[in-house]
């Protein structure tokens, strides 16, 4: 049953129901309280009932640990005794990757598997090759010569592009399009509303014509353990590729442009976007709403603040920010002004120190 606040909760004699014995036994950490004590929900501390298993990842909020119902609580070692004075715990280094993994784990063994094949009402040409365990769902696409690998899932409504190429263990949510010629490396995840492989936006302007379409000749290439959020887009190479390496993460509603390259590991929030041809190092992560401008290259290990704009280069790690701070808007008007005066100020002083400087001159 689904109970308030959007928690699933499964009975204890479910078959999702679990022990701590078992959780420990399949994730590790040195468990504190009853092995048979059993576990049907996960649960933010402040929600978490007897039931639930919870965490807590940050020491600035112990004093909830103390008021918590959670049967059960995963904590850092810094905490193992205020955790045991209440009750079970699971002691392990990073209580957060722990969480991360109970998931999965937990989902793996509640989620419905799906079934394997072809949906009849699919439509897939003769020439697509599936592999072993690849399941096509209702009304999606597969045009000639793509290749879907072992165990990948196309979701319901999705279109795989001709020759595009979908890795063992990727995911396509339903109604996600690949283009022709795309692909994506193993164990991805795409959610729904996703396009990769539309085209770039590339024009030549003219006096008499208009905008002259540029086609766009390159592909996308996403390596393996590529997470891409619902209705993210990712355009196309004008001549080379679009590039996302191994283990990129990408929010809901970002845009990534033509020939852009980001590289191994980074992340980007929702609602950012990338100009085109930009390349963006490995481990680096992009907040929430940040631009970055066209042909720029920014280096390994930089994070950009969150509604940034990024308008240069960048060659050495470290956080960036780049927004104006929110104000009444009475004081922003009168800032705004300010700034427009800075050049006309900094020319003004510069005039100062220079007489100042002859007036100090000896005679």
């Amino acid at each position: 049953m689904r109970r308030p606040g959007g928690a699933v909760h499964v009975s204890a004699e479910s078959p999702e129901a679990v022990s701590l014995g078992e959780i420990a036994a399949a994730l590790g950490g040195e468990l504190i309280g009853t092995p048979s004590l059993r576990i049907t929900r996960i649960a933010p501390l402040e929600a978490a009932t007897p039931d639930a298993i919870s965490f807590l990842a940050n020491p600035r909020y112990r004093q909830q640990l103390a008021g918590s119902a959670a049967g059960c609580v995963i904590v850092a070692p810094a905490l193992r005794d205020d955790a045991a004075a209440r009750g079970a715990a699971l002691v392990t280094p990073d209580p957060y990757l722990y969480f991360a993994r109970l998931t999965q784990w937990w989902a793996a063994r509640t989620r419905p598997v799906v079934a394997a094949g072809v949906h009849p009402s699919a439509v897939v040409d003769a020439s697509a090759r599936l592999g072993t365990g690849a399941s096509v769902g209702p009304l999606a696409v597969v045009e000639a010569g793509a290749s879907i690998g072992d165990g990948a899932v196309v979701g319901a409504q999705c279109f795989v592009g001709r020759n595009a190429r979908l890795g063992a263990g990727t995911r396509l949510h339903p109604r996600v399009t690949l283009g022709f010629d795309c692909t994506i490396g193993a164990r991805g995840i795409v959610h729904s509303g996703a396009v990769i492989g539309a085209d770039g936006f590339g024009f030549a302007p003219t006096k008499d014509q208009g905008y002259v379409k540029i086609e766009q000749l390159g592909a996308v290439r996403i390596g393996d353990d590529v997470e891409i959020g619902a209705n993210t887009c990712i355009d196309r190479g004008a001549l080379g590729d679009t590039v996302i390496e191994d283990g990129v993460k990408l929010d809901n509603l970002i845009q990534i442009a033509h020939n852009v390259h980001i590289g191994r590991g980074s992340a980007m929030a929702g609602c950012s976007a990338v100009a085109g041809s930009t390349r963006i190092g490995a481990r680096c992560t992009i907040g929430g709403g940040a631009g970055i401008l066209g042909h720029l290259t920014i280096a390994d290990d930089v994070h950009i603040s969150a509604q940034s704009t990024v308008s240069r280069s960048i060659a050495q790690p470290g956080t960036y920010t780049g927004f104006f701070p929110l104000d009444d808007n009475r004081n922003w008007e009168k800032n705004a002004v300010t700034l427009r005066q800075l050049h006309a100020l900094r020319e003004r002083i510069r005039a100062l120190e220079r007489r100042a400087g002859k007036t100090d001159e000896p005679a």
